[in-house]
């Protein structure tokens, strides 16, 4: 096992190709403020331009940073979002790649997941099936998940572009997580129908102890069991945050299901679909919230 300093320096190596005349911001939120000041202090110790901002924490993964901290994003070549909650799927994001700023985001990183699981795993490997997955997403009408003994769910995606997240950074003005491993694709809105057993874990919720059955119609998350779906259903909202925004596949080799989503999401043998905004990467909703919920050892068939 790498010590910290190690596997940071690696990182920057091997999932980067930048030089140290570039300007990085870590940005982290009051939740993880100290893991944030290791890791900027790692970076400077292995020779890099670092500066850091602090936040207060977010409510819920999707929900905007302050005015401040999205105008400070833009000062920079590259910014890491060390948070509590995700900051992918938000408008500051967007906007900071738009101008060309590379924005890496990494919501729920712990200190064992820079040393375990999905971080230490070979990203050449985790790239090629990446784009190879990413690829089938693409050429896909529509996808059909099985679950459980009975539920399925039909999700037309035909005209989508999927979305590779191989957690190698090679061009200016990239965006992704770390660690990654997934692909994935905005559904079309408003015509996915049936029903999902989730049962490996929900962003902000955790690992499940039982399973949780979504039921969508139209689109849009209309039921979910037990009292872990009813907490679902209070974190969405009643309004566009329902809507069925995502379909992932995990392909990181190394990732484990913790209860943190951040490496949950990128496993193999698992699938998770998310309501919420998808604005940000080829769909048209746009709201506060993007929820993402994991299953394990899904049954997948494209048309």
């Amino acid at each position: 096992m790498k010590d910290f300093q190690q596997t940071v320096a690696s990182l920057m190596v091997n999932n980067f190709s930048i030089d140290k005349t570039v300007n990085i911001l870590v940005l982290t939120d009051v939740s993880t403020e100290k893991l944030g000041r290791k890791f900027g202090d790692a970076l400077e110790k292995d020779g890099w331009q670092v500066s850091s901002h602090v936040m207060e924490d977010r409510t819920k993964s999707g929900e905007e940073p302050p005015e401040a901290t999205a105008q400070e994003m833009l000062n920079y070549d590259l910014v890491f979002c060390l948070t509590k909650h995700s900051l992918t799927h938000t408008v500051a994001r967007k906007s900071a790649n738009s101008q060309g700023i590379s924005v890496i985001t990494m919501p729920g990183i712990t200190e064992d997941m820079f040393l375990n699981g999905a971080m230490v795993a070979d990203y050449s490997v985790v790239e090629k099936e990446t784009h190879e997955m990413t690829s089938n997403l693409t050429q896909a009408k529509t996808v059909t998940i099985r679950t459980g003994d009975r539920h399925e769910l039909v999700i037309p995606v035909e005209g989508r572009d999927g979305v590779p997240s191989t957690g190698v950074f090679r061009t200016k003005a990239a965006s992704g997580n770390l660690p990654s491993g997934e692909a994935y694709i905005a559904p079309i809105e408003g015509v996915a129908e049936g029903e999902i057993e989730i049962d490996g874990s929900i962003a902000g919720i955790g690992l499940l102890q039982e399973p949780v059955v979504l039921t969508i119609e139209r689109g849009r998350l209309v039921t979910a069991s037990g009292e872990v779906g009813a907490q679902l259903l209070g974190l969405l909202g009643e309004g566009d945050g329902r809507f069925l925004c995502e379909l992932g596949i995990g392909t990181n080799h190394a990732a484990r299901l913790t209860g943190n989503i951040l490496e949950d999401e990128k496993a193999y043998n698992t699938i998770h679909v998310a309501f919420g905004s998808n604005h940000t990467f080829g769909g048209t909703i746009k709201t506060n919230v993007h929820i993402d919920c994991v299953t394990k050892n899904p049954k997948v068939e494209w048309d």
